[in-house]
């Protein structure tokens, strides 16, 4: 390795180089594609909370494990792909997902060291702040009161869904490092 710039291979091949790509790419490429799976005409009540409790879900995994692969303008682009699929007010997941990918790079020391009953409590509290600042911004925007039920249901529902796709994407996450440290 040279020593004037270290990490850096002098002679990395093609496929080392898309291998890197690859890796560095497939928290967003991953997230793009599950979000894209849901949004799918599959007739599932609350499909459009699904989508969002899974967005936030994938965001603040990724964020909190692996936060060069989660970068702020990436969350930018996963905001609106999932404001365009969920049809909701354009900007409201944007924000969202920038707060609770904020949050998790925030408290990423204090969670990674913790076991997983206390990062899914941190997501849960992620998830109902999040509900309720979705709550409160689309009344402002619509200009009435609308009902809470659906923004509990769906942070009820990322709560509900974080710990099986953890189990996913925590492999995956370690199928991507120990491939990196061989």
């Amino acid at each position: 390795m040279d020593e004037r710039f270290p990490g850096i291979r002098p002679q990395s091949s093609f496929w080392q180089r898309i291998d890197a790509f690859a890796r560095q790419s497939f928290a967003g490429a991953s997230t793009a594609l599950l979000l894209l799976t849901i949004a799918a005409p599959l007739g599932l009540p609350g499909q459009a909370q699904l989508l969002q409790a899974i967005a936030i879900a994938c965001i603040f995994f990724w964020s909190l494990f692996r936060p060069a692969c989660m970068a702020p303008p990436l969350v930018f682009l996963l905001g609106i792909l999932a404001d365009l699929l969920g049809f909701a007010p354009i900007g409201i997941n944007v924000l969202l997902l920038l707060i609770a990918h904020g949050l998790a790079l925030r408290w990423r020391r204090f969670l990674t060291r913790q076991g997983f009953l206390t990062v899914w409590l941190a997501f849960v509290l992620v998830a109902l702040g999040a509900a309720v600042l979705q709550w409160a911004l689309t009344c402002a925007l619509m200009l009435r009161l609308l009902s809470p039920v659906p923004v509990l249901f769906q942070a009820a529902l990322a709560a509900g869904i974080y710990p099986p796709l953890a189990v996913l994407l925590t492999r995956a996450h370690q199928a991507l490092a120990e491939h990196v440290d061989e």
